[in-house]
């Protein structure tokens, strides 16, 4: 019996015959030179034409997804006509190296430029080699690499998958993805937990396994084994009852005493707010409004993002909606707003900080945002990305002000503004977590690295220790404001009773994941929460901090998670 351990991103087991990815396009060799029939100029044209079938491609299929799925594959589909991947590669093409090549070159080095990078740039690379791989197919007239095709539902193996081939995973076909690389933050675990896949990442080894075999995965457990025997297929019978019953949210976050925890829900537009709303979701926690203007050369109108707006307020009448104003810059850059040249994006101008080089655009949203609440019953806050500093914070606040919003707030993704909390709610009146950002950015670590999948956890004493510290401030100077948590964190059941245990007001998470977060938050006291979130922020590294807490919640075994 083989055995596989990696880190298990999304809940539940499952027994099925491997499907590994296909092996990627085979590499131009090296010094291909143009055919003698061709100019340079024709090979130039097959290559613009190419790369816009490749980007015409990727954005049916984006126009087919919905939430984080149609997000990542409108960013892959931008990649695809990148002006300095395509520039590159016409300057090799005109000293005469073949299409196929020079774009094969031209995306080696761009990659390899936001791979050194980190942080979410590290995430373009992937982009720019799935891009380049989908180009050459195009031109050499191939099939290009994806998800493989089968009659029969399949446990997905692989070194790791492109954000294009992520955001399309079909879960009738797909019962489980198991890679060897990307870590507990990457696009391939996001998208897994957002489609209820159980998935397992940083698994070293699995892309040898042989397709057919049959294996069993544990998606909570990190697991993979092959040749499962009676023990795996009564341990997936018990998963498959329990599933049942972690489908259904029964629309109130609270706690075993009866603390109420508002369980809210990520969302990034109209039709993922509805299917929020139908899930029992008792409000928005985030709503990622850059959604709205990927793919667009231009800033749309005012009058475009009201009607957007709306058609998220709608879904939640009477209820609260946390609006993030543009995320633009680093993963999500958009043309006329982001600097592609700037030596590092993670840390350059990038949300909030737009406004400095862009003036007139954040207070153009804010305007829409205004508009269309006004127009709603919702009850609509609004909550500007990457603030640093207590100055910034005030600035946004005022801004807000002006445009008519009466509830600012911030996000917490930058330590300085967890350890300046206490002065930044001088300004505003909430904050909400972005776990994901807060702890790539507290421990350094990329979290597309399977390598680093460790370092990368929310669950580092470090990152709890700075939630901690912004919840105290919060709770200080007279303050009695609320904090959220909006980062992939609160999607964790366990890990949201840690949350809880803090001070933590509200999560927000996927709708998926409110039932599995409810039920075992039902499952404690508050005054056990905090003992639990204790033990957390005073463990040695993450593993210990996970182990101490999940052995201390029976309910965990019973639930299969």
């Amino acid at each position: 019996m083989q055995n596989f351990t990696g880190v298990g991103v999304s809940p539940g087991r499952i027994i099925g015959s491997v499907r590994q990815m296909p092996k990627p396009i085979s590499e131009p060799p090296a010094g291909e030179r143009l055919d003698s029939a061709t100019s340079p100029d024709a090979a130039t044209a097959d290559l613009r034409a190419a790369s816009k079938v490749v980007q015409a491609e990727l954005k049916r299929r984006a126009e087919a997804a919905s939430g984080a799925s149609k997000s990542v594959l409108e960013a892959t589909a931008l990649m695809a006509a990148d002006p300095m991947l395509i520039k590159a590669a016409v300057k090799l093409i005109v000293t005469g190296t073949s299409a196929e090549r020079a774009i094969w070159e031209s995306g080696a080095s761009v990659a390899e430029m936001l791979h050194n990078l980190g942080g979410y740039m590290a995430e373009r690379a992937t982009d720019v080699l799935d891009v380049r791989a989908r180009i050459v197919a195009e031109l050499r007239g191939v099939t290009a690499p994806g998800i493989p095709q089968s009659a029969e539902p399949f446990v997905l193996v692989a070194e790791d998958l492109a954000p294009a081939d992520t955001a399309t995973l079909d879960p009738d076909k797909v019962l489980a993805l198991v890679t060897s690389g990307g870590g507990p933050q990457s696009h391939t675990a996001i998208i897994a937990r957002a489609l209820g896949l159980p998935a397992v990442v940083a698994a070293v080894g699995v892309e040898a396994l042989t397709d057919g075999a049959e294996v069993y995965v544990d998606g909570a457990a990190g697991t993979l084994m092959v040749d499962p025997g009676d023990e795996q297929r009564t341990a997936v019978t018990a998963w498959e009852h329990v599933a049942a019953s972690l489908s259904v949210f029964d629309g109130t976050g609270t706690t075993a005493d009866g603390h109420l925890v508002p369980l809210l829900a990520n969302v990034g537009g109209a039709a993922d707010a509805v299917k929020a709303a139908a899930a029992g979701a008792e409000g928005v926690g985030l709503l990622r409004t850059e959604f709205c203007f990927l793919e667009r050369d231009t800033e749309p109108t005012i009058d475009e993002q009201v009607v957007a707006y709306r058609g998220v307020f709608d879904a939640f009448p009477g209820k609260k909606v946390v609006v993030r104003t543009l995320d633009a810059g680093a993963d999500k850059p958009l043309p006329f707003l982001t600097d592609s040249t700037e030596p590092n994006p993670s840390l350059g101008v990038r949300g909030y900080r737009t406004d400095l080089t862009s003036p007139g655009v954040l207070k153009r949203q804010l305007t829409a945002i205004a508009t269309a609440a006004q127009a709603s019953s919702a009850v609509v806050w609004v909550m500007a990305p990457m603030i640093a500093t207590v100055d910034e914070a005030a600035d946004f606040a005022a801004m807000c002000r002006v445009a008519g919003l009466k509830t600012p707030g911030v996000m917490v993704e930058v330590p300085s503004a967890a350890l300046r909390s206490a002065s930044i709610l001088t300004e505003a009146e909430f904050v909400s977590l972005g776990t994901n950002d807060l702890t790539q950015y507290t421990m350094a670590a990329d979290r597309q690295l399977g390598t680093l999948a460790a370092l990368n956890s929310p669950w580092q004493p470090a990152v709890l220790q700075l939630i901690q510290l912004t919840v105290a401030g919060a709770t200080s100077e007279g303050h009695n404001k609320p904090v959220g948590v909006c980062g992939e964190a609160a999607a964790d059941p366990v890990l949201a009773v840690v949350l809880v245990g803090l001070g933590v007001n509200t999560l927000s998470m996927t709708a998926r994941s409110m039932s599995a977060v409810g039920a075992v938050l039902k499952s404690v006291t508050l005054e056990r929460a905090q003992e639990l979130a204790q033990l957390a922020v005073s463990a040695r590294n993450s593993d210990e901090a996970r182990t101490r807490v999940r052995a201390e919640l029976p309910i965990l075994e019973e639930l299969g998670l």
